[in-house]
């Protein structure tokens, strides 16, 4: 079976992760992708393949007799959709021979337009995926699972040689949650790559730091008539705070390696107001900068209007995993390696975001990210194609058979 079916497969199951639900999975539906995955795997040859109570999928490939002594590789996908759009009753789409224009989505007239997504263009001639324009496709990251899935069927069916191979599928990866309960030594990998996005031949091993930042105002009420001197308006002192943020930070005005302070949420009246924002650097002193700024304008609105006025807390979220990567830098050129292998031009990008491969890294087990032919994720103009999956595979087992080497 080539990738591309299994996607069309995977995505009809309804699993979107929940942020609001404080559970574990976030949402029940999703062990329904991760039980038709472990037995799929067990009819593929994977005897160990089994979900845990927080439905995180394993199984491995025991190395081929001779080669027990290699590294012990991993693979690993979630199969969570974001809560961004619907990923309830996915209706794909394929455009066999694709003439490189614009697409119309049929179940809502919608225009995928080349002049918004130029990389359209470089699809001509391919069988082109893409949703009815009602809800999300899930190939972010159902086609890393099916890719994945693949690729194991084919190394089976051809016993190709390997060491022993490690497979995980994950939930909640979309709500930030997806390594939190990763077991890392039940899985047994020395070290692992994640397939999660991006066009094929796309190497991923540099992301963003990454903080959360509350700001909670205390203004105080009188009537207006008399509010001279008196009154604190929370809501005025929560836009003078938000304006002393550098304009030229924001997500919509910057790009590559430049971080941001992204303003979320807000909400307020006179009396009380609260701002929430998330802090991005790739730079980790930079990061370090921005959240020493945002207690510097606290401390200053505080002088201004009195002292307990403004509360800034600040929680980490993840961290870049390059540096945890670089005494692993094989990881990278075994998959440069693997891409050349498969006919394509690695594109080494740093992820203006945070992925499970990073904190993964951080947790023990070095993980980079590898592309999985899709595009435009959390949408309703989700999109992949059947060859740039095929590819992903290709680079799978190319990667396989350069550590087995």
């Amino acid at each position: 079976m080539r990738a591309y079916e299994r996607l069309l497969n995977y995505v009809r199951v309804h699993t979107t992760s929940d942020p609001e639900s404080g559970t574990h999975p976030s949402a029940q539906r999703e062990f329904d992708l991760a039980y038709k995955l472990a037995e799929e795997l067990k009819a593929l040859g994977v005897e160990d393949a089994r979900v845990d109570e927080h439905c995180y999928v394993y199984g491995s490939l025991p190395a081929t007799p001779g080669y027990e002594d290699r590294h012990a590789l991993g693979l690993i996908a979630h199969m969570d959709t974001a809560p961004d759009a619907s990923g309830e009753n996915v209706n794909p789409i394929l455009h066999e021979d694709y003439d490189g224009k614009d697409v119309v989505l049929p179940a809502t007239g919608m225009v995928m337009k080349v002049s918004a997504f130029p990389f359209l263009a470089s699809m001509k001639g391919e069988t082109l995926i893409t949703t009815d324009g009602t809800t999300l496709l899930g190939a972010d990251d159902k086609a890393g699972v099916a890719e994945i899935m693949t690729a194991v069927e084919m190394i089976l069916e051809q016993g190709l040689p390997h060491g022993k191979l490690c497979i995980a599928f994950t939930p909640d990866e979309e709500i930030g949650e997806g390594a939190d309960l990763f077991d890392i030594p039940g899985f047994g990998a020395d070290f692992a790559y994640t397939v999660d996005g991006g066009d094929a031949g796309c190497i991923e091993y540099e992301n963003f730091n990454a903080a959360a930042a509350t700001v909670t105002i205390h203004g105080f009420s009188v009537h207006p008539g008399s509010a001279k001197d008196t009154m604190i308006n929370a809501s005025n002192v929560a836009m003078e705070f938000h304006n002393a943020l550098p304009v030229m930070a924001r997500p919509e005005t910057t790009e590559d390696r430049q971080g941001f302070y992204h303003l979320c949420q807000m909400y307020g009246d006179v009396t009380d107001a609260k701002l929430g924002y998330i802090l991005r650097d790739h730079d980790a002193s930079k990061l370090q900068f921005k959240k020493e700024n945002m207690l510097d304008i606290a401390d200053y609105l505080n002088g201004k209007y009195g002292a307990g006025t403004v509360e800034v807390e600040i929680k980490d979220s993840y961290r870049n995993m390059l540096e945890k990567i670089k005494p692993h830098f094989h990881l990278v050129e075994s998959a440069r390696q693997a891409i050349r292998m498969a006919g394509l031009e690695p594109e080494e990008v740093p992820v203006r975001g945070g992925t499970d491969g990073a904190t993964l890294s951080w947790m023990g087990l070095p993980c980079p990210n590898l592309g999985t032919g899709g595009f435009n994720f959390h949408g309703v103009c989700e999109c992949t194609t059947v060859e740039r999956m095929d590819r992903c595979t290709q680079i799978l087992l190319n990667i396989v058979s350069i550590y087995a080497k």
